[in-house]
C-alpha cells in the first residue's frame, strides 16, 4: 500500500444466520472501526464439523481481534457500534459480559429506540402490544396441547413474537446498546438515534480523512413502515403462488395425504350405496378444503410484525474518497423504496464497491430495481450472512435473487462457499470471511 492509499476491510463473522461484520478503515495515520450488529438465530448457527458455534464464541474472536489491533497496551475499542434493529439475530451478542471490557466510543441505533421520540414511541408501542398480544395467544393455544402440525406452528409464532417484544429475550442486549442497564461497554458512549430529524446530523465524519457515513432510513413515515412486500414487478418468486402475496395462498389440506382419498375413488362402483352419496354430499357442503387452522391468521400476523420491525434497520452507506459500501440491515419494501424513490438518497448508491445483502438474501428484502438499476452498472462485492435454518433452507437464500446478482458483475461472498479471488480471506478455523480493498486517495 502507498502512502496515500487507503484500506477498507470487511470481516464478516461466519455466526450462521445472524450479522457481525466488523468494518475498518485504515490509512496508515489513522484506523477507524465499526462493528455492525453481533447475533444469530437460535435454530441457525454456524456449523463446524457438525458443532454449533455459539455466540459467545464469536464474542470472544471479536474481542480478541480488537485487543491485538489496540497499540501501547490501550484497551479494546470500538468507534461505533451499530445495532441495525433489534431482533435476536442481530443484537443477541452484546449480552455477552465480555463487552463490559470493550471501549465504545458511540452506538447508533434505530430512531424507533429513542424514547424521547413521539414518533417512535407511538411505533413501538403498537409494535409491543401486537407482540403481546400475539404471544399471549399462542401460549393460550400451547395450553390446549394441540398435536402435529398446530404445535409447531404455534411454536414458530410465539418466537416470532418474542423476537419483536421489547421485553423479550433481546432486554439484556437491548440495555447494554442503550446504556440504560448494568452491563455496558466502556467508555461511556454517545448514543445516536438514526436518522436524526435534522438531515444535516446524518452525514456523520469519522476520524479517517476522506471517510464518511451517510444514514438514509429508516423512513420516519408510517406507510413506509408498513410496506412489507414488493410489488409483482420488483417481487423474485412472482410465479411461485404459495409464496407471493399478490396471489390467493392454497389452503392448507385438513388431512394428511395418506388419509386423502380422492371422490371419484370412492364412488367407483358404489353409486348405488346411499350411505356413501349422503356422505360426499355433507362433504361437498362442508367446502373441508378451505378450512385451515387457527394458527393461520396468528402466524400471518407474527410474520408481519416481524418484517414491521425490520423495516426499521438503520441503512447507511460508509463512504471512502467516493468508494461506496451499502449497510442495510434487514430493510424490506417500505425501507428500500424510501431510498430508491428519493433522488437525493439515490446519489449515495453510485459508486458501490460493497453491498451487504438484506435480510440474508430473503426474497423480500432486495428489490429487481436495485439489482437492475444500480448492481447491474457497476462491479460490487456481495457478501451473504448466511446460515441454515430448516423451516426457510429451500427461500433463503431466495434463488432467483441469487441468480440476478450472478447475472451482474456482483461477486457473492459467503462463508459456506468461499470464492478464488485475492481480496477474499478466511480464517482457517473458518470463524470468518473479509474483503479487503485499496483505495487510492484522489
Amino acid at each position: 500500500m502507498s502512502t496515500h492509499d487507503t484500506t477498507v476491510s470487511v470481516r464478516m463473522y461466519n455466526v450462521g444466520f445472524g450479522d457481525a461484520f466488523l468494518i475498518t478503515v485504515d490509512d496508515d495515520d489513522t484506523a477507524w472501526r465499526m462493528l455492525v450488529d453481533c447475533g444469530v438465530h437460535s435454530h441457525g448457527r454456524f456449523k463446524v464439523d457438525g458443532r454449533s458455534r455459539e455466540i459467545g464464541e464469536t464474542v470472544s474472536t471479536i474481542v480478541s481481534d480488537l485487543r491485538s489491533a489496540s497499540t501501547n497496551g490501550d484497551p479494546p475499542r470500538l468507534d461505533v457500534v451499530v445495532a441495525t434493529h433489534r431482533h435476536t439475530d442481530h443484537v443477541s451478542g452484546f449480552a455477552d459480559a465480555e463487552w463490559d471490557a470493550v471501549e465504545v466510543g458511540e452506538v447508533w441505533v434505530s430512531f424507533v429506540e429513542d424514547p424521547d421520540d413521539t414518533d417512535a414511541v407511538a411505533l413501538r408501542t403498537g409494535q409491543v402490544e401486537s407482540a403481546e398480544a400475539i404471544h399471549a395467544a399462542a401460549r393460550t393455544l400451547a395450553a390446549s396441547d394441540r398435536p402435529g402440525r398446530d404445535s409447531h406452528r404455534r411454536a414458530l409464532a410465539e418466537a416470532l413474537a418474542l423476537n419483536s417484544m421489547f421485553d423479550g429475550p433481546n432486554r439484556k442486549a437491548m440495555s447494554r446498546l442503550l446504556s440504560a442497564g448494568d452491563g455496558r461497554f466502556a467508555g461511556d458512549p454517545r448514543v445516536r438515534f438514526l436518522p436524526d430529524l435534522e438531515p444535516d446530523r446524518n452525514r456523520i465524519a469519522t476520524s479517517v480523512a476522506g471517510a464518511s457515513v451517510t444514514v438514509l432510513g429508516p423512513s420516519r413515515d408510517p406507510a413506509d413502515l408498513k410496506r412489507m412486500d414488493p410489488p409483482k414487478k420488483d417481487h423474485w418468486i412472482a410465479y411461485a403462488d404459495a409464496l407471493d402475496p399478490e396471489k390467493p395462498h392454497a389452503p392448507l389440506p385438513l388431512f394428511a395425504p395418506s388419509f386423502a382419498v380422492e371422490a371419484g375413488a370412492i364412488t367407483a362402483g358404489l353409486s348405488d350405496d346411499p350411505t356413501l352419496a349422503a356422505l360426499l354430499e355433507v362433504a361437498d357442503d362442508a367446502d373441508l378444503d378451505e378450512l385451515g387452522s387457527e394458527l393461520d391468521p396468528l402466524l400471518a400476523a407474527a410474520a408481519v410484525l416481524e418484517r414491521a420491525v425490520n423495516n426499521t434497520s438503520v441503512f447507511f452507506v460508509l463512504d471512502v474518497h467516493g468508494h461506496r459500501l451499502l449497510f442495510v440491515g434487514d430493510s424490506q419494501e417500505g425501507a428500500w423504496r424510501h431510498v430508491l424513490d428519493d433522488p437525493a438518497a439515490r446519489t449515495h448508491l453510485d459508486g458501490l464497491i460493497f453491498y451487504k445483502i438484506g435480510h440474508h438474501g430473503s426474497h423480500n428484502a432486495t428489490p429487481r430495481r436495485f439489482v437492475d438499476e444500480v448492481l447491474a452498472h457497476q462491479p460490487v462485492y456481495a457478501m451473504l450472512p448466511w446460515g441454515s435454518v430448516p423451516e426457510w433452507d429451500d427461500t433463503i437464500p431466495e434463488p432467483h435473487l441469487i441468480s440476478a446478482l450472478g447475472d451482474t458483475a456482483a461477486k457473492i461472498v459467503r462463508a459456506d462457499a468461499l470464492i478464488d479471488d485475492p481480496i477474499v480471506t478466511q480464517d482457517p478455523e473458518k470463524r470468518w470471511t473479509q474483503i479487503t480493498f485499496t483505495i487510492p486517495e484522489p
